[in-house]
């Protein structure tokens, strides 16, 4: 009858919205990041996992390789999710760089299962077994994922600042887009597996995405990365600036990030959850360094300890070890920031001598 055409059209619509809004994020997104590509998979991982039970509900006959690619793309979406958030919050992070470990891990297996036991032939050990363990997967990855934005998303410094402007703007949409895949998940659960009600539920989710994209472009707001607002230029207040370099200072030394040759301002700023701009002006306004000045001191301190304590490394591989690009490089700052070189601090400071 009419409602049920209208409940397979307006289902059928989200995951075809949610199709198109992953392709924007994976092909047309600028700037270009390995974020957008993160949620670009997870949105059209939802979509075709979702298309997939509109159709099953509606076309009980349907092929089974769709229902396999369906229940793929499923297996997928906590991975997709928990790499979305960790690079969008934490690009720098080395767990980022095993993502591929992560899906051939999930992949691998659920291949040798859709070979080795068919849905349609095997569908006790599907809804029994391999059906459940899928979405237990996917609520691993949302615990997961739910612990790097505890950690990641501090709350708001004590004193209203600037600041907040910007935090608040990065923590509506990430925590969008993670109780979305949550409502989702808990949708199929609790409602069904395959219930048609979950394509009404995408719906909504990718509308809301919609709106909140729409939202962000006219603000030309970075998803990842807020935009200033309008008082960018006013001196941020000496309290939060403390904040923000205390936590900043505690990161350097538990993560290292100075050890990466590559550093840029934009990777630091995303770590502290802050604008490159406004981080740059905390810099300049508190220190009275910019930001390559501020990367080379922990370099330079880093390298003068292990002058002094490693008796194994080269100059030149303890400069490189410390985030240095070249020999040059190493040499000329370390000078300049200590007013010696190099080996001659190593000749003064080794303990053997």
């Amino acid at each position: 009858g009419m409602s049920r055409d209208l409940v397979f059209f307006m289902s059928a619509l989200g995951a075809f919205n949610g199709v198109l809004l992953g392709l924007y994020f994976l092909f047309f997104r600028k700037p270009k990041r390995r974020a957008h590509t993160f949620l670009a998979a997870l949105i059209l991982a939802l979509s075709i996992r979702t298309g997939k039970s509109v159709f099953f509900y509606f076309y009980d006959d349907l092929a089974q390789i769709f229902l396999h690619i369906g229940l793929g793309a499923c297996a997928l979406i906590g991975p997709f999710l928990f790499f979305y958030i960790s690079t969008a919050l934490s690009p720098t992070a080395k767990r980022n760089q095993y993502w591929y470990y992560h899906l051939g891990l999930l992949l691998v297996p659920f291949i040798f299962l859709c070979s080795r036991y068919p849905y349609y032939s095997h569908l006790e050990q599907w809804w029994n077994y391999f059906i459940p363990l899928i979405y237990a997967q996917w609520f691993l990855y949302m615990v997961l994922s739910s612990w790097i934005i505890w950690k990641q998303l501090p709350p708001r410094v004590t004193k209203k600042t600037i600041l907040d402007a910007e935090q608040e703007g990065k923590k509506w949409w990430i925590y969008s887009i993670f109780l979305g895949t949550f409502s989702i998940w808990l949708a199929y659960i609790f409602c069904g597996f395959g219930s048609y009600i979950l394509g009404a539920v995408l719906f909504s989710f990718m509308l809301y995405l919609v709106i909140l994209l729409m939202v962000f472009k006219q603000k030309n707001v970075d998803i990842e990365l807020p935009q200033l607002p309008k008082y960018a230029d006013k001196k941020i207040d000496s309290a939060a600036a403390k904040v923000i370099l205390d936590r900043l200072d505690d990161i350097m030394h538990q993560d290292k990030l100075y050890r990466s040759p590559h550093l840029k301002l934009s990777d630091v700023a995303a770590v502290v959850n802050i604008h490159p701009h406004r981080l740059s002006q905390i810099l300049n306004d508190n220190l009275g360094k910019n930001f390559p000045s501020y990367i080379n001191q922990y370099r330079v301190d880093a390298a003068k300890e292990l002058l002094r304590t490693n008796e194994i490394y080269s100059t030149e591989g303890i400069g490189l070890e410390c985030g240095f690009n070249s020999k040059s490089t190493f040499y000329a700052t370390f000078k300049k920031l200590t007013g010696t070189t190099p080996a001659k601090f190593r000749a003064q400071n080794s303990p053997n001598l």
